[in-house]
């Protein structure tokens, strides 16, 4: 696919579309306002709707933006690594407008609490109505990172959310998270609730013994009469981000040349659109794009980027387009593809914030969230303390709910040191807001979530966080497993990410006194991914949280623990 000046243009216009003037419509009822925010003109013959990473929070909720995601060497100042002001520059948005709170953090309490909360799955069930009904044929695909993320899908084994899904509209999936419930439990879901409704597609998923799907690699459904090829790309490091055991007979990996066939295979087949519906995030898609020719457009989840606007990337068949819907449902991604002469001549591209206060809730959505979670809703509502200061947790280094989480882990187990996993999920609270045992579980809820305490030697701590470090900071997208780098509560240390593998971290101390490599040292954490942990006899994270929590009762703003950062001064993906 080639793309001239004028659609690179076009490209940077889109961003203007989405939520086009909040501000006019912002006393207005739900129902005028959603009539004139998410008109989204209709373009072409084929349209694909695509959300991702919602974490199972079938509620509107709030959730700020990072202030810091580094880019380093090519990628410095390059999407999706601006923040904040540099974000809106890129894209050509306005500072203190809706669009500026909903991709950036600025001024996140006072724009929270003017423009109210956002995602929902009865708002998001009323949007996709709404474009499904302008856009005949158009298919709802999700990302994957669905499953989990909060008590109730914890709690009902997932089924909350492949019920809500499936009133959605879901039309087609691919996964991360969702591997976590164990094997058994995610080819039930596939192979029965999922069976003539949902297309769980991953090219990337194989056998350990043989080598052979486990997964549909694609499927390929006629839109208006053309041809269209969903490839599904699962998050490719899952056995290695997550517990191994949970998959321990299926293989992963990115898995290039086996793309490309599949791309190939699509097309031979008639495919005139080829779309791969991907959990790489997003600087192994901009690669892979680079690498692997006949891709039209890469939808892409996992790193939780809320692009405006897609990235063009070139490669030996022509254009890519890559895009990255966000998280939370805070956002739906609108792309359309006008087809002529059998290949894609021309698209439009728009991420539209959802803004729950501007939407009229979908009534049979709002039924059927009512229904899942009335057994549990007296627990979900209990107030455990109320914060002071603003809780969130994205950023490069760490947020102030996972500072929370390290000072409890601290302090109700009596360690000196704290890790708690560099997570993207998880939702945000105002000061002054209660922490209800639902809003703790956004945090916490995975189906490994033991706390533990570790003797660790010095020198182990700073493997762990050098190897943390190259997840995050290596110079070649490949490999990256996403999320940020561990929090760490206690210990003080610098870092530099631009440097070598195993020299990025520094002056490590505890309590002013530099630490003894030979030493061991008393280390608090949660998550592990060892299968022995399970069977440990840890008591679940939150307990331990709960415990300091209501011990509590107010908890003051959190002094962050950040590391001293060498080297990245003027990075615009830092503020």
């Amino acid at each position: 696919m080639s793309l001239s000046k004028r659609e690179f243009l076009q490209v940077l216009g889109a961003a203007g579309v989405a939520g086009m003037g909040l501000a006019r419509h912002a006393d207005a009822d739900a129902a005028t306002a959603e009539q004139a925010l998410y008109d989204v003109p209709k373009f072409g013959q084929v349209s694909l709707l695509h959300m991702t990473d919602c974490h199972a929070q079938l509620l509107p909720i709030r959730f700020r933006e990072p202030s810091v995601n580094l880019g380093l060497g090519s990628m410095a100042g390059e999407l999706p690594h601006l923040v904040g002001e540099h974000l809106l520059k890129k894209a050509g948005l306005r500072p203190g407008s809706a669009q500026a709170h909903a991709y950036t953090f600025l001024d996140f309490e006072t724009a929270s609490q003017r423009y109210g909360k956002v995602g929902g799955f009865a708002e998001l069930a009323t949007l996709v109505k709404r474009l499904k009904a302008s856009r005949p044929g158009a298919l709802l695909l999700d990302g994957g990172d669905t499953w989990q993320g909060s008590a109730t899908s914890l709690w009902t084994n997932a089924q909350d959310m492949v019920d809500a899904c499936k009133l959605l509209g879901v039309d087609v999936m691919t996964g991360h998270w969702e591997f976590t419930y164990g094997m058994e439990r995610v080819k039930e879901i596939v192979e029965k609730d999922f069976k003539g409704k949902v297309d769980f597609v991953a090219q990337n998923v194989k056998t350990t013994d043989f080598g052979d799907p486990v997964f549909s690699p694609y499927v390929i459904k006629p839109i208006n009469g053309v041809p269209v090829a969903i490839i599904g790309q699962a998050f490719p490091y899952t056995p290695i981000a997550n517990p191994r055991y949970m998959v321990a007979d299926w293989s992963f990996g990115i898995q290039d040349d086996n793309l490309q066939k599949m791309v190939d295979e699509a097309r031979g087949k008639g495919a005139q659109v080829v779309v791969v519906l991907s959990h790489n995030g997003m600087d192994v898609d901009l690669k892979m794009a680079s690498r692997v020719r006949g891709i039209d457009a890469i939808l892409g989840g996992h790193t939780h980027d809320g692009m405006p606007v897609p990235v063009l990337v070139k490669n030996a068949g022509g254009t890519t387009i890559v895009t990255n819907a966000g998280s939370n449902g805070k956002f739906l991604g609108v792309i359309d593809f006008d087809v002529k002469n059998g290949k894609v001549a021309d698209f439009r591209y728009t991420l539209l914030p959802v803004f729950a206060n501007q939407i009229q809730p979908d009534a049979e959505m709002a039924a059927l969230i009512r229904k899942v979670r009335a057994p549990y809703e007296s627990k979900l509502a209990e107030k455990l303390a109320v914060t002071d200061g603003t809780l969130y947790r994205r950023g490069n280094f760490n947020g102030s709910w996972d500072q929370l989480v390290c000072d409890a882990l601290m302090e109700v187990q009596g360690a000196p040191i704290a890790f708690s996993p560099g997570f993207r999920w998880g939702t945000s609270l105002l000061p002054g807001e209660a922490i209800t045992r639902e809003l703790m579980m956004d945090q916490l809820a995975t189906t490994y979530s033991y706390a533990t305490v570790t003797p660790m030697s010095g020198e182990m701590i700073k493997t762990v966080l050098e190897d943390v470090a190259d997840n995050l900071f290596n110079p070649d997208p490949y490999y990256q497993q996403g999320g940020d780098m561990v929090r760490v509560g206690g210990l003080t240390y610098a870092i530099e990410p631009g440097a070598k593998m195993g020299a990025r971290i520094t002056d490590m101390r505890l309590d002013g006194k530099a630490i003894d490599a030979a030493k061991t040292y008393k280390v608090a954490g949660w998550a592990p991914v060892a299968e022995e942990a399970k069977n440990a006899g840890n008591k679940p994270v939150w307990d331990v949280v709960e415990q300091w929590l209501k011990a509590k009762g107010r908890v003051t703003p959190r002094r962050i623990n950040t590391p001293r950062l060498i080297g990245v001064q003027g990075n615009p993906g830092l503020v």
